[in-house]
């Protein structure tokens, strides 16, 4: 588990230039808090100690505004930014690095036993307000942009957008629209009203030679 938490004190340093010391991440970031107490939860969930396991998830939710189930599966390195509204289902797993930030929920989409919620590879940034439902996979090193609604598998080195999710840029390649930096998310949306508009403008060039009799 120290190990691990190293990782993850590790991680804030890397991604949050906000972090000035040792001591303003242990007693600052309510993302590392709530790792802390999912991994003491997580062990105890694990000797099948599940009520304890839960109310220790219950509490570090109240406490920090980030919901973990016990029964989820977390790398090491996760940095969770802010953090407030995040959630995490029981059979979500996630892989090493990954980076998530405020109001992203990681969770099923009906009431199905088994292995109802993603797994999301290693390396992945799922950015604020997204979801992603279901049993599915975020491949390595793919970005979820904000507020996006992931319900189809994404492929490793893609970036996803829009609701739902679709894929923009797989292996540096535009797909529909330019890469994600955070805050430069491509709009499939726009893009395809900008397409709409060049093709009334050449039916309506279209009509107007028909009205002159050019045909």
């Amino acid at each position: 588990m120290f190990v691990y938490l190293r990782e993850e004190i590790k991680a804030i340093f890397q991604r949050d230039p906000a972090a000035r010391s040792f001591w303003e991440v242990i007693l600052c970031y309510p993302g590392f808090h709530a790792l802390l107490a999912y991994r003491i939860a997580h062990w105890f969930y694990q000797r099948k100690l599940f009520l304890l396991a839960r109310l220790i998830s219950q509490i570090t939710r109240f406490l920090t505004g980030i919901e973990i189930h016990p029964g989820a599966k977390i790398g090491k390195g996760l940095f969770i930014d802010h953090g407030m509204g995040v959630v995490i289902g029981e059979t979500t797993e996630i892989g090493d690095y990954v980076t998530i930030y405020q109001g992203v929920t990681l969770g099923g989409t009906g009431k199905e036993k088994g292995k109802r919620h993603p797994t999301i590879g290693d390396r992945v940034i799922i950015a604020t307000g997204a979801k992603v439902l279901g049993s599915i996979t975020v491949g390595e090193n793919a970005k979820v942009g904000a507020g996006a609604v992931v319900i189809r598998p994404v492929p490793a080195n893609s970036t996803v957008v829009g609701v739902p999710g679709r894929v923009v840029v797989q292996d540096g390649v535009r797909v529909g629209g330019p890469d994600l930096e955070h805050g430069k998310l491509p709009d499939p949306v726009m893009s395809y009203c900008e397409q709409l508009e060049k093709r009334i403008e050449q039916l309506e060039s279209r009509l107007a030679r028909i009205d002159q009799g050019e045909g």
